[in-house]
């Protein structure tokens, strides 16, 4: 990007604050234990077995098996083994990339983007069909249309299978799940476009459940597999459900998600740093419930959530490739992270999505030393040595942090962290730091 900022030396020079000044920072994690499946093959056998629908199927029927877009660690263990046991019951199933615009809302983007998630035909054992193609289906109380993809309604049926957790946009019985990756997921750039458009106006807590119900009712949906992982990424549950009992159970998961997402461990910070944001993190780039942070149209801030001054990120995730929506979630970026950002899939993403300013470039600094002198200025703190500050690798690891020294007295007193000794934080010759993760 062909943009000049200030450098060091003039930014940090308008703060009289070195770096000598700042607290210490020590690690912190949480120790406390998560639920978690011994065998995740296992539980997706089981899962599978619950979908009578299955059994309705005659040999050699072909099944679109939905594979989305975001870093779920034990998904392409559950996408293989629902490969498996499908081909093994004389079915013939395909893995359908179902993520919206996402991979820059083309065939071989989508395709690219399951990749780098460690999704590939190798890994699942079978083809995975790629096409933007869709059809409309039906269409809303507003008369707006509803998009299948024609992939999934060439094919005998469909297994949904999604991850179950409270969504970054918006509060509600139906968030990220089965019912939106059926909405989102089957309807492909034009579904999940239409969708957005309609949330616009209605709010998504109206229109995922409707549409969600016109494509069950529609499509050949069979039932659906759903995840549901603890606060250090792995599977907890895994839950099958016919078609007629999605939209009936899912809210459900969601409530049981929710006593399981990752938070941080400390609700008030005058400065978060995030190591990397990436859409495999989450669909913003950054959790929305964990930074307390929603700036969506027509949607009320998150409630309870954490108290956070500023936010300053690092860097932007090779999986995202250049996708940055989110980015305007921060306060702060580190001129590297610009420089990764593809501005044509972050606007086309956010053209989808509806909400520009999400993708509004931040104050740009040129090192995390930047960064941190300018919190003396930004925060409000008295003095910089109390600054309440954290560091975490993203928002998927929220149980591994540095924090400042006014934080790890708090955190001290936790009952299910363990914090080491305090130590100055280490910069390299350009500013910045050196992390250990």
């Amino acid at each position: 990007m062909d943009l000049a900022f200030p450098g060091r030396e003039r930014l940090e020079g308008a703060d009289a604050v070195a770096l000598e000044d700042l607290p210490a920072f020590a690690r912190a994690t949480r120790v406390s234990g998560q639920d978690r499946l011994a065998d995740v093959p296992a539980a997706t056998r089981a899962a599978l077995a619950a979908i009578d629908r299955i059994e309705d199927l005659p040999d050699g029927a072909e099944v679109a098996v939905t594979a989305g877009s975001r870093g779920i660690h034990d998904m392409p263990e559950v996408l293989s083994t629902l490969v498996g046991t499908l081909q093994e019951r004389g079915l013939s199933p395909f893995v359908m990339p179902a993520m919206g615009s996402h991979g820059g809302a083309t065939a071989a983007g989508q395709v690219e983007t399951l990749e780098s998630l460690g999704v590939t035909e190798s890994s699942v054992g079978c083809e995975i069909r790629s096409s933007m193609d869709v059809e409309r289906v039906g269409e809303d109380e507003d008369g707006r249309p509803v998009f299948a993809a024609t992939d999934a309604l060439e094919a005998d049926g469909i297994l949904l299978v999604n991850r179950v957790k409270p969504h970054t946009d918006y509060a509600g019985p139906y968030e990220s799940g089965l019912a939106k990756m059926a909405v989102v997921g089957l309807g492909k750039h034009r579904g999940a476009e239409a969708m957005h458009n309609a949330a616009l106006a209605r709010g998504f807590q109206e229109v995922i459940p409707e549409r969600a119900e016109i494509l069950l009712e529609e499509t050949p949906v069979v039932g659906g597999v759903a995840l549901l992982e603890n606060a250090q990424e792995r599977a907890a549950e895994i839950v099958g459900l016919d078609a007629g009992e999605i939209m009936e159970r899912e809210p459900e998961l969601l409530e049981r998600a929710a006593e399981l997402l990752p938070m941080l461990p400390v609700e008030d910070l005058d400065l978060l740093i995030v190591d990397e944001m990436g859409k495999e993190v989450s669909g913003t780039g950054l959790d929305t419930n964990v930074i307390g942070r929603q700036r969506f149209h027509g949607q009320p801030e998150p409630d309870g959530g954490p108290e956070i001054t500023r936010i300053y990120v690092r860097s932007l995730t090779p999986a995202s490739h250049g996708n940055a929506l989110g980015m305007g979630l921060a306060d702060f970026v580190h001129r590297d992270l610009v420089a990764d950002v593809d501005f044509g899939d972050t606007y086309v993403n956010i053209a989808t999505s509806g909400e520009p300013v999400r993708a509004k470039l931040p104050f740009v600094v040129p090192a995390d030393a930047t960064a941190l002198t300018l919190a003396n200025s930004t925060t409000g703190v008295q003095s910089i040595a109390d600054l309440r500050a954290a560091v975490i690798e993203n928002t998927l690891e929220t149980d591994d942090l540095l924090v400042s020294a006014p934080v790890a007295e708090e955190l001290a007193h936790h009952p299910d962290v363990e914090v080491g000794p305090l130590e100055p934080l280490s910069f390299d010759e350009g500013g910045d730091l050196a992390l250990p993760w």
